[in-house]
């Protein structure tokens, strides 16, 4: 299947999410969970987390999900769509992202991610496609 199993090796193996200082906790094919800490230089006006830092933690946490369930033969996947609602602002502490597949294809894999504050409130929802990745011949 793949050849990247620990958290650790797969928050490395994406440098954008290790460099906005996304964690990755727990990384299995039924479920993925990451966070993120609220900081000033990732608000937006007001003191809420912007919602770009939130999407990414979201597209991170569901990429390495998707990842954990390439189809045999696949080499990767690349988000092809993402769309997220946004339900509240964060303004202090983590956001925390749980990620779990909803259709496991040959082609696509589809990701759903919840983000929830400390108080465990739903604060967005992303859904997003992978398309799956394979080696090319030749």
């Amino acid at each position: 299947m793949t050849s990247l199993s620990e958290p650790a090796e797969l928050l490395a193996s994406m440098p954008f999410a290790a460099g906005l200082g996304i964690e990755l906790r727990e990384a299995t094919a039924e479920r993925t969970v990451g966070a993120l800490a609220w900081s000033p230089e990732a608000c937006t006006a007001g003191g809420a987390l912007h919602g770009g830092a939130l999407m990414a933690l979201a597209d991170s946490v569901g990429a390495v999900c998707a990842y954990l369930n390439l189809p045999e033969g696949a080499v990767g996947t690349s988000t092809v769509e993402s769309k997220t609602n946004f339900l509240r602002a964060v303004t202090s502490g983590r956001v925390h992202a749980t990620a779990r597949p909803l259709h496991l294809g040959g082609t696509l894999i589809v990701v759903q991610t919840d983000l929830r504050d400390d108080r465990d409130r739903l604060v967005g929802q992303t859904t997003q496609t992978q398309i799956v990745l394979r080696k090319q011949a030749g």
